[in-house]
C-alpha cells in the first residue's frame, strides 16, 4: 500500500531535479539569479546542457516583450534595437563575446595552438570588433525588415533553435582544450539529452505552425539557413582546432540566429 506514495515522492523528486537543472542552465547562460534552494553539484552543470534551448525561450520571451512594448511607442527599428539591447544585457553578452573571440582567433591564428591562445585572450582585436559589429547590425536590420507582426514569433523561434544547434556541437564534437569555461558542459551529451533539447524546440514550433503564427515555408527556410550556418562553422572548427570550445558555442548561436532571420526574410519579404 505504501508503494503509491513512494512512487509519488520519487516522481516529485525527479521533477524537482529537472527544475534544478533548468535553473543551473539559466544561471550559467544569463544574469538571472536563482533561488538558494536549487543548490549546486558539479555534475549538474553537465546535465543542464539539455535545457540550453529552454534558456533560449526565456531570453526570447524577454526580448519579444521588450520589442512588443517598444513598438507601441516608437518605430520598428527603435523597438528592434531596444529588444537587442535587452537580450545582450540579460545574457551578459555571453554569446556575442564568444563570436568575437572566434573572429579574432580564426582570423589571426595560423596554427591550432595560436588560434586557441588568441581566443583565450580577453582583449578584443580588430577581427572581433568588426565581426560582432557587423553581426549585430545584420540581426537588427533583418528584424527591422520583417513584417512587424512577425518579429515576435521570429525571436521566439530563433533563440531556442540557435541554442539547440550550439548544443549539437557538444553532442557530436570533441572539446578542443584541456580546460575552459565550457569544459563542465563538454564531458558528454547523450542522444537522450539531445532529444530532450530538440523537443523543447520542436513542440513550440509545431504549435506556432498549427496556430498559423508562421507559415511552414518561412519556418523551413529559417531552420535550413540556421542549420547550414551551424554546419559550416562546425566544419571550420574541426578543421582548424579539432573540435569546439565555449567560444565556438557562442559563435554558432549568434550565426544560427542571424541565419534564421535571413531565411525567414527571404520567404516573407
Amino acid at each position: 500500500m505504501s508503494s503509491n506514495p513512494d512512487r509519488s515522492r520519487g516522481l516529485i523528486q525527479r521533477c524537482l531535479h529537472q527544475l534544478r537543472l533548468f535553473c543551473i542552465a539559466l544561471q550559467f547562460f544569463t544574469r538571472i539569479p536563482i533561488p538558494r534552494w536549487v543548490g549546486f553539484e558539479p555534475d549538474w552543470l553537465q546535465q543542464a546542457v539539455r535545457y540550453f534551448p529552454a534558456v533560449g525561450w526565456v531570453v526570447a520571451a524577454v526580448t519579444a516583450a521588450v520589442y512588443a512594448l517598444a513598438a507601441l511607442l516608437w518605430p520598428q527599428t527603435v523597438a528592434v534595437l531596444l529588444s537587442t539591447i535587452a537580450g545582450i544585457y540579460l545574457t551578459g553578452a555571453f554569446h556575442e563575446d564568444g563570436f568575437a573571440d572566434v573572429c579574432d582567433g580564426f582570423g589571426g591564428g595560423a596554427t591550432q595552438q595560436r588560434v586557441l591562445e588568441i581566443m583565450q585572450d580577453s582583449r578584443v582585436g580588430a577581427y572581433g570588433a568588426i565581426g560582432i559589429g557587423l553581426l549585430l547590425a545584420l540581426k537588427c536590420v533583418l528584424l527591422a525588415s520583417l513584417p512587424g507582426s512577425t518579429v515576435v514569433i521570429a525571436l521566439l523561434l530563433a533563440h531556442p533553435l540557435s541554442r539547440l544547434l550550439a548544443s549539437a556541437l557538444i553532442w557530436r564534437l570533441d572539446y578542443a582544450k584541456a580546460q575552459g569555461k565550457a569544459k563542465p558542459l563538454a564531458q558528454q551529451m547523450s542522444s537522450a539529452e539531445f532529444l530532450i533539447a530538440a523537443l523543447s524546440v520542436a513542440l513550440p514550433a509545431a504549435i506556432a505552425l498549427a496556430q498559423g503564427w508562421i507559415g511552414w515555408q518561412a519556418l523551413l527556410a529559417g531552420a535550413v539557413c540556421a542549420a547550414l550556418a551551424a554546419a559550416f562553422l562546425a566544419r571550420k572548427f574541426v578543421q582548424r582546432i579539432g573540435g569546439y570550445t565555449g567560444d565556438c558555442l557562442g559563435a554558432v548561436q549568434q550565426m544560427a540566429e542571424a541565419a534564421f532571420y535571413l531565411g525567414l526574410l527571404a520567404v516573407l519579404a
